[in-house]
């Protein structure tokens, strides 16, 4: 899984014989492939031979984190079913019929010899669905229990939840942003991938005209399904809000506001009776931005439930990939909005 983040790829092992997370493996993204992927959200020239050749460099860093992976855990290639290659999301336009995702699959099984799974978003899509979030089947088939009604709340670069009531149907949609305006925000004044722990948000104050029209955007109030990413919410977005003189920390304080108070509107609307909420993705590590979403219902951590934070959504790729292989529906179309349950991905064999 590499994420709207951009801060490189998650590589998990996913042995679901026995349900059970084998090895873990993280590679950053060089600050190059970065800087190039952030480019390619926007129009630009010479877009489809750029796209052409990070798809490739994509699929080597790809391959290296699965021989890392695998050399990590000990075991053989020739072990592995298969790899569920999610790829580097650049676009997601489902309001337009498509989401693209780059990382040359059909490379990524030459390169590791191994069958992959990709392109998820696709078939969802042309079903009529928004292609995002999947994760949400995931969750339901890992975390749900029928004797407690749950949440699952993903912070990664966008903040997507999961409702898991007791005996009814699951829903799930992207709340709004997550760790992404807050890393944007402090890579352009401090030069850091990220706020580590929130501490510069903790050091600024919360603008509450800011917070309230950053809130104002009428992506917070549309009905699901729905999903979003970095097309919508980025610096050019947030900038539009601003007056010019703020506190470069207090715009970053105001930032995790708006992350915590989008998820809290979003859990009150829609997870009415919920009684217990677990975090994952990289926000679930952030204690400033915990904090801030603790009030009423008790908050953990997916560690509790057995799959460590920052595993679930490489391993949700994992199982999306198992689906395919099986030839099992891998969408909720409650979820997506989709015309009915569909086989996603397609599989480049070894």
């Amino acid at each position: 899984m590499s994420g709207t983040s951009l801060d490189g790829i998650d590589a998990v092992l996913v042995d679901f014989g026995r349900m059970d997370i084998a090895g873990h493996f993280h590679l950053p993204y060089p600050e190059s492939l970065r800087a190039k992927l952030i480019e390619l959200h926007a129009p630009g020239h010479d877009e489809i031979n750029r796209a052409a050749l990070i798809s490739s460099e994509l699929a080597v860093l790809y391959a290296e984190s699965v021989a890392g992976l695998l050399m990590q855990a000990k075991i053989s290639r020739k072990a592995i079913n298969a790899i569920g290659c999610h790829g580097q999301t650049v676009r997601h336009r489902p309001e337009l019929g498509y989401s693209i995702q780059l990382g040359n699959a059909p490379l990524l099984a030459e390169l590791t010899e191994i069958t992959v799974a990709s392109d998820f978003r696709s078939r969802d899509i042309a079903a009529g669905g928004q292609g995002a979030p999947l994760v949400p089947a995931f969750h339901a088939a890992m975390f749900r229990d029928p004797s407690v009604h749950r949440a699952i709340l993903n912070i990664g670069g966008i903040a997507n939840l999961t409702d898991l009531p007791i005996g009814e149907q699951v829903t799930g949609f992207d709340c709004g942003p997550g760790n992404m305006l807050m890393d944007a925000w402090i890579r352009q004044h401090r030069g850091k991938p990220y706020d580590e722990n929130g501490e510069w948000a903790s050091q600024g104050r919360i603008i509450p005209e800011l917070l309230e029209s950053l809130l104002n955007d009428d992506y917070f109030r549309l009905p699901p399904p729905k999903s979003t990413g970095r097309d919508r919410f980025n610096l050019e977005w947030l900038k539009k809000h601003l007056e010019g003189d703020e506190d470069p920390a207090d715009i970053q304080a105001t930032l995790l506001n708006l992350t915590a108070a989008s998820i809290a509107i979003a859990i009150e609307t829609h997870c009415s009776g919920a009684q217990e909420v677990y975090l994952c993705g990289g926000g679930a590590r952030n204690p400033a931005l915990r904090k801030t979403l603790e009030g009423s219902l008790p908050i953990y951590t997916t560690d509790r439930l057995g799959m460590p934070a920052e595993q679930v959504e490489a391993a949700a790729f994992a199982w999306l990939a198992r689906q395919a292989m099986q030839r099992l529906t891998g969408n909720l179309p409650e979820v997506t909005g989709a015309k009915g349950g569909r086989i996603l991905g397609a599989i480049h064999p070894a």
